[in-house]
């Protein structure tokens, strides 16, 4: 019996600690092909993105992935930034040695349109940063839709936020963009922070990344001690949630996530609540589904999907 294929994928992404550990694993899985990666502003500005993502790739040994550089701000123009948990570089900690190539040319969403036109099987887009990119390729409209697969996204959140009491933060940055998204019609899942907050890295699993006899180990163990730093200043965690990686960790391992399908929106205009997603669980709106929302996450098959990924990346080295 033949393996299955693995899934294409093009990472838009803004690195970002979790977004590391995230590229990280899309690399190493045999389940994942991973076709690009583009950035977008949202953890810090989009220049420092593409230098991260190209550090990170380096580090991992994966210097022939294309790697693009899109949004520098929202579709309304504005430019929120994570800095504040992420740090001046958005990926503060760990030094890391200067990327071994270069972006490409391309925007990203240029990037994407020809992945896309390439491909063989359809596409899936993981989105882990806000998700401006993806809205204005939908929006140019020059796409066959058929070669997009699913789009995947983190944010949102069925409970609280985190940037704004109500609002997580990528939703935050450009909910014009989500909901071209959520509108578009093709199949969606939604990775919020109900979710991701059980992604915990908890000292246990730090003590894991530490003890592997590798760089990549070290390396994402001093990153989730930065990450965990700021978790602890701003919001009392006492481990960090790694958001990001449960997108891809949804795409390799269906089985460690339950979903509810529902109907989904984003809040483009209120005072308080911009950025906020609503996220119907019990059908009082009566709109038809639009998006699939993971719900409960097999915490430890998750953390070993993820270390193991490490492992076998710093060991291959």
């Amino acid at each position: 019996m033949q393996p299955p294929r693995p899934i294409p994928i093009v990472l838009d992404c803004d690195p970002g600690h979790d977004d590391a550990i995230a590229l990280l694993l899309a690399v190493q899985s045999p389940s994942i092909d991973l076709k690009a990666v583009t950035t977008t502003f949202g953890n810090c500005s989009v220049e420092d993105a593409t230098r991260n993502a190209l550090r990170i790739l380096t580090l991992a040994g994966a210097t022939t992935v294309p790697v693009a550089k899109g949004a520098s701000g929202s579709l309304a123009g504005t430019s929120e930034l994570g800095n504040y948990v992420h740090g001046a570089s958005g990926l503060d900690g760990p030094g890391l040695r200067e990327p071994a190539f270069g972006a490409s040319d391309l925007s990203a969403v240029e990037m994407i349109e020809q992945v896309l036109a390439s491909a063989g099987d359809p596409i899936t887009l993981v989105a882990t940063g806000p998700i401006t990119n993806v809205a204005t390729l939908l929006r140019r409209g020059v796409v066959d839709r058929s070669k997009i697969s699913e789009i995947i996204f983190m944010g949102g959140s069925v409970d609280r936020g985190n940037h704004t009491p109500t609002a997580e933060f990528n939703t935050y940055a450009d909910p014009e963009a989500l909901a071209v998204v959520l509108d578009s019609g093709l199949p969606i899942k939604m990775v919020g922070l109900n979710l991701t907050h059980q992604a915990l890295a908890t000292p246990d699993i730090v003590a894991r990344m530490q003890a592997m006899n590798h760089q990549v180990g070290r390396v994402a163990a001093e990153w989730m001690g930065f990450f965990g730093s700021s978790y602890r200043k701003i919001w009392a965690f006492e481990a960090p949630p790694v958001h990001d990686p449960c997108t891809v960790a949804a795409l390799i391992r269906p089985d460690i996530i339950t979903w509810r399908r529902c109907f989904v929106a984003v809040e483009t205009a209120g005072e308080w609540t911009r950025g906020t997603t609503v996220v119907d669980l019990d059908d009082r709106y009566h709109r038809p589904a639009n998006a699939d929302v993971a719900m409960t996450l097999n915490v430890e098959a998750y953390w070993d999907l993820v270390l193991d990924a490490i492992d076998a990346l710093g060991k291959a080295q």
